[in-house]
């Protein structure tokens, strides 16, 4: 029996890395804070200062927006106008649907069937924010998105986006260079992370939107660590080597996004496309330390369940191996089986039947 039971733990074993391997990126955002790459203060020259025009321009001066169509909602056209009145030497791009389709058509057929086959609407406004990018640089501001001074700063980084609450990053303002190996690595992810997981909260969150992101965003990372050494490039003014900061990805923290009186943007509300699940979701956000506990004895009490189901299918083979009524089917045999149990350690029985030892 105790070769039995070491067969049942290794199993059981097995089974938890393969569960924890699968979720991996998931748990590693838990602890993600975007610190090592976040964009201090200190690098953010204040608005109209003179030493904007020294740093260096690495991103086109292109904003990128989405909507269904070209008339604007009456809720987002004061967002939408700072943006645009305050970079009137920016190339300005509205995505409609039909835009969106064409453009996916033309540059990308290979992800064309998969576009059109998205069954939210939003999945084709968060794909196409990230081809787009890909595609021309530039910088995406969702509509709900108000401009509160020039990104003009923001242009130096060959990459960002911005860290979320309570983890990872949000696609609602993002900037890059053309074909930058980051978003090159989010648009090929994309037909594999398109999957069906029945609540279109859930759906939308990791098949295009921010969690997707965010799990790309580790996996590039991981990626990145790994590769890095085969960048080649001359230094920088700055000392540092320039391929490593080509491809890196900085995160523009809270307070620089919207919570400052000098942050960029002004949040006007949105997440119109939320629907009666994303309250499920939302309240397993805010409870997640029950739902932890609850998890982990729901876990226990299946794993128990497993081994006496186990136990009995032995006890069963025994019983037709000896053509006869299991001492284990009986109240006494429970009682004779708990007690050589006890006596194992000691005499070393194993727990089978007493005439068998």
């Amino acid at each position: 029996m105790r070769r039995g039971l070491t067969i049942f733990l290794i199993i059981n074993l097995l089974i938890i890395c393969f569960l924890i391997r699968s979720v991996y990126t998931l748990l590693t955002l838990l602890v993600e804070d975007g610190s090592a790459d976040a964009i201090h203060p200190a690098e953010i020259p204040a608005p109209n200062s003179p030493l904007i025009d020294d740093r260096p321009q690495l991103i086109p001066k292109i904003i990128h927006q989405t909507y269904v169509n070209d008339t604007v909602p009456e809720r987002w056209r004061e967002a939408q106008k700072s943006c645009v009145d305050l970079h009137e030497d920016y190339e300005y791009k509205l995505w409609t649907d039909v835009k969106s389709r064409e453009f996916i058509a033309t540059e990308y057929p290979w992800f064309l069937a998969t576009f059109d086959n998205y069954s939210q609407p939003i999945q084709r406004a968060d794909a196409i924010r990230y081809f787009v990018l890909n595609h021309f640089g530039g910088i995406y501001i969702d509509l709900d998105d108000g401009c509160n001074r020039r990104l003009d700063p923001l242009l130096s980084y060959p990459s960002w986006v911005r860290r979320t609450h309570p983890t990872g990053i949000s696609n609602d303002a993002m900037g890059s260079i053309p074909h930058h190996p980051f978003f090159t690595l989010v648009i090929e992810s994309l037909i594999p992370y398109n999957r069906d997981w029945k609540l279109p909260y859930i759906t939308v969150m990791y098949s295009t939107g921010p969690l997707f992101l965010s799990v790309i965003w580790q996996e590039y990372k991981r990626g990145r660590q790994s590769e890095v050494g085969s960048f080649i490039g001359p230094a920088g003014s700055s000392g540092r080597w320039n391929g490593m900061e080509e491809t890196r990805v900085r995160v523009l923290m809270g307070d620089e996004y919207n919570k400052q009186p000098w942050a960029f943007f002004r949040w006007h509300g949105g997440s119109s496309w939320h629907g009666s699940d994303a309250r499920l979701v939302f309240w397993m956000g805010r409870h997640w330390m029950l739902l932890t506990a609850s998890g982990f004895l729901i876990a226990g009490v299946v794993g128990l369940g497993i081994w006496w189901i186990y136990g009995r299918v032995l006890l069963l083979g025994e019983r037709r191996r000896k053509g006869g009524k299991s001492p284990w089917a009986t109240a006494a045999g429970w009682t004779q089986r708990i007690v050589l149990l006890r006596r194992g350690s000691a005499k070393g029985y194993e727990l089978v039947a007493r005439h068998e030892v």
